[in-house]
């Protein structure tokens, strides 16, 4: 199910980053006290008296700048707001109101978004009545809150869940595969939908994605139904918004969330970049199945070993998706393109497969005997029993005598031996160590 999603804006160091950490409860943005450290958006996940939600934390909005690091961030800000259900617009206690704030205002009330106001740096009770001279920008009751304290956070959320929408569910059958493909621009998602969608010639119809801008298309090929999401569309709306597609990651969450396969399109005439292993990221965090896909294979200059290099190069970068298979294809051309439906059949099934308990438990009780885990300060790990819990993806539950001393390389170890006898391809696999109780 799509999450909707929340985008933090303001301009520069009014302290975005420090709410945004708090709110997901990691240190993922960089925080520190000079204007413009923020430069890309970041994504994050919360949940908040039951209600879970993307939240995007966005640069600094500089009206005026016109150096080039603010007009970027400028346009990332502008992108969020584009795609956000609901807006925090924080403002600085200490600061006041500024020229700046009501330039925000004014491009905030032009998205017609639910807006919540914040007033950060409310740091002690006698700067609280500082808050009032923020009604002014019409957005209703301004919220107080500390992002170095903490303070005012679950009122500011509890305005924040009020104003969510809700989203439906997906209206698919349990035996449709939903494949989204994401990628950086001019990797050729649209090119790889029509000559998929061509080469099969059999699109039901064309119908809108619950999530804005994404299509969803149904088909079927070999008696298997899929629905393709494709993330490519972006809204033109002049050069700002052709210039922030390349920082457009937003919709490829969107898509990663509803998806059960995740294809991750490279472009093989260019290589890998920074921004591949960020996009790939999300869809390994996701839990979702993933296949990475080397587009314009066609015009790679090409002898016996280059495969083989630029797939080991695939290694190199994504280390922590070993698990994924790679196809190289020619979206243009069709080359090698009939190998791509059948990957993801194999993946999907492996994402969702199940593991039966006796199975598992002996294959753990093997690995144990070969490599015992270690001791820690005199301490060492007594595994009871393993089962898995869930699928998409498979999740794998460890009852031990002290989870603490699971350490990560063991349960590396483990994993890699789960993944020696039953494969799982293309699916990431999530083992979690829990303390064995009475009841278990």
């Amino acid at each position: 199910m799509a999450r909707p999603v929340v985008a933090i804006v303001g301009r520069p160091n009014v302290g975005k980053s420090t709410i945004f950490n708090r709110i997901i409860g990691d240190r993922l943005a960089i925080v520190e006290d000079k204007p413009g450290v923020t430069r890309d958006r970041l994504y994050g996940s919360g949940e908040w008296n039951g209600r879970a939600f993307s939240i995007v934390d966005t640069g600094g909005i500089e009206i005026d700048g016109e150096d080039e690091i603010m007009k970027s961030v400028r346009m990332q800000a502008e992108l969020a707001v584009e795609e956000a259900d609901v807006i925090v617009f924080m403002v600085d206690a200490k600061a006041g109101l500024t020229h700046a704030d009501d330039e925000v205002a004014h491009m905030l009330f032009r998205s017609r978004k639910p807006v919540v106001v914040a007033v950060n740096k409310v740091d002690n009770q006698g700067r609280s009545d500082e808050i009032y001279e923020f009604y002014s920008l019409g957005f209703g009751d301004p919220i107080g809150i500390s992002g170095a304290h903490g303070t005012g956070i679950g009122d500011l959320l509890d305005a924040v869940v009020e104003k969510l929408p809700v989203i439906e569910d997906d209206e698919y059958d349990e035996d449709v595969i939903r494949v989204a493909l994401i990628g950086r621009p001019n990797v050729g998602k649209s090119s790889l939908v029509n000559a998929i969608l061509g080469e099969e010639r059999v699109i039901v119809s064309d119908v809108a994605g619950t999530t804005r801008d994404a299509i969803d298309t149904p088909f079927e090929h070999d008696g298997q139904k899929y629905v393709l999401i494709d993330t490519a569309g972006m809204r033109k709306r002049g050069k700002v918004y052709e210039t922030t597609e390349k920082y457009s990651v937003m919709r490829a969450m969107k898509a990663i969330e509803r998806a059960d396969v995740v294809l991750i399109l490279i472009n093989g005439e260019e290589g890998i970049i920074e921004q591949d292993k960020h996009i790939a990221g999300y869809a390994h965090e996701a839990g979702r199945a993933s296949v990475f896909v080397v587009n314009k294979w066609d015009v790679v200059e090409k002898d016996d070993k280059t495969m083989q290099h630029f797939e080991q190069n695939i290694r190199d970068h994504f280390l922590f998706m070993t698990y994924a298979p790679i196809v190289f294809l020619s979206a243009k051309t069709k080359q090698r393109l009939h190998k791509l439906l059948p990957v993801v059949n194999r993946v999907s099934e492996q994402h969702s497969m199940r593991i039966q308990t006796h199975l598992l438990n002996d294959v753990v009780a093997d690995a144990i005997a070969i490599n015992p885990p270690p001791t820690d300060k005199g301490k060492r790990l007594r595994i009871n029993y393993v089962t898995q819990v869930a699928v998409k993806p498979p999740t794998i539950v460890i009852f031990a005598n002290d989870p603490e001393l699971m350490h990560f390389s063991y349960q590396r170890y483990l994993e890699n031996k789960i993944r020696a006898a039953f494969e799982f391809e293309g699916t990431p696999v999530r083992l979690v160590t829990r303390r064995k109780s009475e009841e278990d």
